[in-house]
This record gives structure tokens, sequence and C-alpha cells, in this order.
């Protein structure tokens, strides 16, 4: 059956898988091994110059990175897919590829911390320039824009604020001024959002999170044009070694494979907890782009097909109100990263934030209290209930 006239459920499971010819192994095999024995000297030569054609060393590809990309490729709807060994790996090679000494990048003021600290701390070091704005409202990027930029840079939905920015028309701004757009999708999945249909030219995710979805694996992914992903493999993968293990590529489509039942039961139980959050008396503030009240709300609801398993809310007792209700939660793991099946918390400012200084924080939104959740497929009762608990406890200590 051709993949485009499948549903997304069935795309995930079947679509650019191979059954083994050898032994007709139902579940596809891992291949571990670092190198390939080859035929001749002739079809040596030819595999070390057309790496797309076959297989000679893992650091390249392997026969199951090859099949998790093609998965990637076709869920994104893109014509290549690159998968490596972490979604900083995939942010990294995608910008690397992207920028050279003396271009420009715009990118979101709220982004993941160790993103934040690729584009300031290590891409200005190589004479690449930088302007961070608010990139839901399309007239600071308009003003950013310079006749060297090269990348508009996307977080949508932004890590941690939930902030929402139209890719459509961040596209079609940036290639009428000879710009590319990247989007950084690890918050939506491809379940819920395809930023290459709207017109971005790259994809990128932090496979580690609802990809996989059982916090099992490190890993991330790359999708675009063929041209493109050739270019990130040889040289930047080539000669950076970030590799995917075959095993990681392997576990990897496993946890795929339910990736669509799973986002339907995050969504549904996030939308439940934020609307329990925002009429909660110890609760300034919720950040949810599935509740009205969020202000780009009416951009999710354009380019997403539901809003995803992913909140942040400040609690009322600044930071120590956020202690004290990290450390009284009893289903909630206070962990960082996202994504799991079961449900995790964290303290953004001194966790995925740490990077930042509380001056770009505060004028970013990420305030003192702020709590970032991942919202996971138990049973939505339950969770409201241990927040709830929880929120009760930071109420009897601040006073």
């Amino acid at each position: 059956m051709d993949h485009n006239k499948m549903k997304f459920n069935t795309k995930v499971m079947h679509a650019g898988q191979t059954h083994d010819p050898v032994t007709g192994s139902h579940v596809s095999p891992i291949y571990q091994t670092t190198t390939y024995v080859l035929e001749n000297i002739d079809e040596a030569i030819r595999l070390n110059q057309n790496q797309d054609q076959g297989f000679t060393y893992t650091r390249f590809g392997s026969p199951t990175q090859a099949e998790l990309e093609r998965k990637i490729a076709i869920l994104e709807n893109a014509e290549a897919a690159l998968a490596v060994g972490s979604g900083m790996a995939a942010i990294s090679t995608a910008l690397m590829t992207s920028l050279r000494k003396g271009d420009h990048l715009i990118a979101g003021d709220v982004i993941y911390g160790c993103t934040f600290a690729l584009i300031h701390n290590v891409l200005t070091e190589y004479g690449i320039e930088m302007t961070l704005v608010d990139t839901s409202n399309l007239e600071n990027i308009k003003e950013a824009v310079r006749p060297n930029t090269k990348v508009i840079y996307l977080e949508t939905p932004s890590n941690p604020t939930l902030r929402i920015t139209d890719i459509e028309a961040t596209a079609e701004f940036a290639h009428a001024n000879g710009a590319k757009v990247i989007v950084d999708s690890t918050f939506a999945s491809p379940y819920l959002q395809n930023p290459l249909d709207l017109g971005a030219d790259v994809v990128v995710h932090s496979a580690t999170k609802y990809l996989c979805g059982h916090g099992t694996v490190v890993a991330g992914v790359i999708a675009g044009k063929k041209e493109f992903i050739d270019k990130a493999r040889f040289p930047y993968l080539q000669t950076f070694g970030a590799v995917i293990s075959p095993f990681d590529a392997w576990l990897l489509m496993l946890g795929m494979k339910t990736l669509g039942i799973r986002m339907e039961r995050h969504c549904s139980n996030a939308q439940k907890v934020a609307e329990f959050l925002e009429n909660h008396p110890m609760v300034e503030k919720v950040y949810y782009p599935g509740l009205p009240s969020h202000p780009t709300h009416e951009i999710a609801k354009k380019q997403m097909r539901g809003f995803g398993g992913m909140m942040s809310f400040d609690v009322k007792g600044g930071i120590e109100g956020g202690k004290i209700l990290m450390n009284s939660v009893e289903v909630f793991s206070l962990a960082t990263s996202l994504g799991n099946i079961d449900s995790l918390i964290q303290h953004s400012p001194s966790m995925s934030h740490f990077d930042m200084s509380k001056e770009d924080r505060m004028k970013a939104g990420i305030n003192d209290g702020q709590v970032r959740i991942s919202v996971g497929v138990e049973d939505v009762d339950d969770l409201i209930a241990d927040l709830d608990q929880a929120l009760s406890k930071v109420a009897e200590q601040i006073k």
C-alpha cells in the first residue's frame, strides 16, 4: 500500500519498514556491527564515494539507521532524513550545515537552554552573528532581518513557555529574503505538526522525547531536502561523529510504533491538567497553547492537530513555592527531559535553562517560580490529585 494513502497510525508502524530477507523476521533486526565486508575493491571504491547507496562503516550509516531515516522522512513528508546521536547533535548539525562565517541568524528568545548556549556561546565564536527575538510576532523578525540573514530558527511550541510561531508566514517572509527556516518541532512531534508542509526548509527533533516516548534513548533527527541531508551527512556527521548506534535506532523505531496513540492521550490529559491549574488559587499563570488564554492559541489551532502534552505554570511563592511543589509530588517524577509515557516535572530556570542569565530569562518570561510539566499517559484524575495535594502544601508553607 502506498504510504501516502495511509493514515498516521498505519504509517508510523509500517511505512519504510523492510522485513529481513534472510529470516523473514517480523521485527527488523539490529545490525550491531561497526563495519561491512565489501565484495571487491571496485565496490569498495564505489560505496566510499556514494555512501547513500550502501554501507561501509556505521559512523556513516547502518541498515537499522537507514530504516529509521526512511520512516522519519515519510512522517515529515521530506525527501530525506538523517538520524544522529542526540537532539543537540541534530540542531548543531542542521545549523552548521546552513551557516558560515559572516552569516546572520535570527532565533527565538525563548528556546531550549542548550540551543541558546550553542547560538550564544559557540556559533558567535565562529563569526556568526545572531539576533534573538519573540518570533511569535512576525514584525519582530521583519525588524531583525539583515542582508546577511541566512537562517531563521524557530522552536514551536517553544521551551518552556509554549509560545507558538506561525511557520507558514515566517517561511514566506524568509524565502522572500533569501533565508532558510529551520524548525525544532520536538514538543509537537510529527503527529501534531509537519513544518515542511507549512514551508519550512528543515525540521529537527530531539528524538529522545516523544518519538521514543519511553526514556530509553538519546537521539536526534533532521528532515528536509535530500541535497541538504546529504551535506549534513558529509562532511558534518562524517567529521563530527554524532552517530546514532544501531541499537538506539532500533529502540527508537520500537517506541515510534505507539506515537499516535500516545500523543492522543498526552493531549487529552494535558488539556484537563491545564484547565485544572488555570483555576487553582496557588497558580499565577498557565502556559499551554490549548487554553484560549494563551497568547498564541489561535496560531496553534491553525497549524497544529492538537496542543501536546507540555505546559509550564508559575506557582505562587516564586522559587520557594516551586521547590515545595516539586518536593511534594508523588506521581510526577522530578527529572529533566520530557515526552515520556510517565509524567515529569522540573524547574526550568535552574534545570533546562540554567545557561541563561536571570536577566535574559526574565525578559523571555521564564520566571523564578516557573515549573514545567510533561504530562504523561497515566489516569488524568491521579495526575490532578497529585498536583492538588502538592499545591496544598505550597499554600500551607507559603505565607
